[in-house]
């Protein structure tokens, strides 16, 4: 039995998800997390990506009215890994590993 790294949270965080498709297509697609952990995450995808596929995951910034010297405009990009994916209905789940961990 594999031991993960990071415990997981089951948290839904909206982001971007940005790669190119088993059609060598680019794409952004506005999806979200299903759990989350300092070393990756799993979220849903309408596309069709391989594994060793590397994509990169962005947290969407929050509204103009929110903007403050506090608050960034916007949030740098993950790199992450697809590790595994399953299929459940059109939706794809994929399991990512982060090239590095969160902070």
């Amino acid at each position: 039995m594999q031991r993960r790294r990071s415990p997981r949270i089951s948290l839904q965080v909206p982001v971007f998800l940005r790669g190119v498709d088993t059609s060598g297509v680019e794409f952004i697609e506005l999806t979200k997390t299903l759990n989350i952990s300092a070393t990756g995450a799993c979220i849903a995808s309408t596309h069709y990506l391989r594994p060793d596929q590397v994509v990169s995951i962005t947290v969407p910034a929050p509204s103009p009215h929110c903007s403050s010297s506090v608050i960034p405009n916007e949030t740098p990009p993950i790199s992450a890994k697809i590790l595994r994916q399953s299929v459940a209905g059109e939706i794809r789940l994929f399991g990512l590993e982060f090239s590095r961990p969160l902070e």
